[in-house]
């Protein structure tokens, strides 16, 4: 953890003085993209330097402490308590912030939701998930745009891709990727009989342009025309994207804008999401050992959470969470589930990571 709040510090100080280059200041488009960058890990780096300074007063105290001069060693052994329970609030705090790891702070993602097995209640079902996110996002004040949409005849959806941001939308969404499964009768049994489907959600933290160096030749692009549900809706001309990327084999297909340019804008983030994520999950291979105690892996074949109609009851399998409040989740309130994980992840990072003098 110290290692990942040293680099946040340093990554910050850099960006702070690309903020004053007049070259950079010069460039409208990159100055944004710089200050955009600065602004999501400001709270950390700021945070962590002034943990680094209280750090450097509690070693001039200790030295202090050895003075021969008794009244210097008598004021530094009065001061170390105090700027020790200083020291412990502040780390208290940067644990907080990190909860969900680096990328805990970042004030974008991309949600990706498709029906599992389960056929077109799956699909019904990918659609209430995307409702409960979409209500939880505006309790939350969080922006929501859908990038990519492929409905059903029935308003279900096979899958869909949506972009929110806001305050704290990957520290409490990343708890949300993995698979989801749904028990309950369905409008088409005539027999009452309950089914169980599911749906797969992937959240990925979306990255700032300077963080994915992706350049046109590293990817191919195809251009196709759009198509609709049941043959509608069919896009006459040819605007509908599709990108491959050489050497992961990622491909994102992008067809939901009329536009050729605003489907390959579209296209290109939610690339460069994933291509931020898959090496993201290679670093974390390196790494498994150390965060085996982290709640949940992030698998998206992982199945994390039950939503049971009949019992009105949802539970969350990675920390045994039953709650009979499935109306009221469904139904766009979030938080009891979510606090539940972060409050289980903050007792993992308490019980692991302590403080030296």
């Amino acid at each position: 953890m110290r290692e990942m709040l040293e680099e946040k510090l340093a990554r910050f100080e850099e960006l702070e003085r690309a903020m004053s280059d007049p070259a950079v200041q010069a460039d409208s488009s990159r100055m944004a993209t710089v200050a955009r960058e600065h602004g999501s890990i400001a709270r950390l780096a700021t945070k962590y330097r002034t943990f680094r300074k209280v750090n450097d007063e509690i070693a001039e105290l200790l030295e202090m402490v050895q003075s021969s001069d008794p009244d210097e060693r008598e004021m530094a052994e009065a001061e170390l308590p105090v700027i020790r329970r200083r020291r412990e609030k502040i780390w208290d705090e940067l644990l907080e912030l990190t909860i969900g790891g680096e990328d805990a702070n970042r004030t974008r993602c991309v949600m990706e939701i498709r029906a599992g097995t389960g056929g077109d209640e799956a699909a019904l079902f990918a659609r209430d998930l995307y409702d409960m996110y979409k209500r939880h996002a505006e309790t939350k004040g969080w922006k929501v745009e859908i990038l990519d949409a492929n409905p059903t005849e029935l308003g279900g959806f096979k899958e869909i891709t949506l972009a929110l941001s806001g305050e704290g939308v990957y520290r409490e969404l990343r708890y949300e990727s993995g698979t989801h499964r749904v028990q309950r009768v369905p409008e088409t049994e005539a027999k009452g009989r309950v089914h169980t489907s599911a749906a797969t959600v992937a959240v990925l933290p979306e990255p700032e342009d300077v963080e994915v160096d992706l350049k046109p030749d590293d990817y191919r692009k195809d251009i196709f025309h759009a198509s609709g549900p049941g043959g509608q809706h069919v896009n006459k001309t040819a605007s509908a994207i599709r990108l491959t990327h050489y050497e992961t084999g990622i491909v994102v297909s992008m067809q939901d804008e009329k536009s050729q340019h605003k489907n390959l804008a579209k296209a290109l983030r939610v690339l460069k999401s994933r291509l931020y994520d898959h090496y993201q999950h290679l670093e974390d291979a390196k790494r498994a050992s150390e965060r085996k105690n982290m709640v949940g892996t992030g698998d998206r074949s992982q199945k994390i959470r039950t939503y049971n109609f009949p019992e009105n009851r949802v539970t969350d399998h990675r920390i045994h969470l039953t709650l009979h409040k499935l109306d009221m989740i469904i139904g766009g309130n979030l938080q009891p589930v979510t606090d539940a994980l972060i409050d289980h992840d903050r007792g993992q990072l308490r019980g692991t990571m302590g403080i030296d003098d």
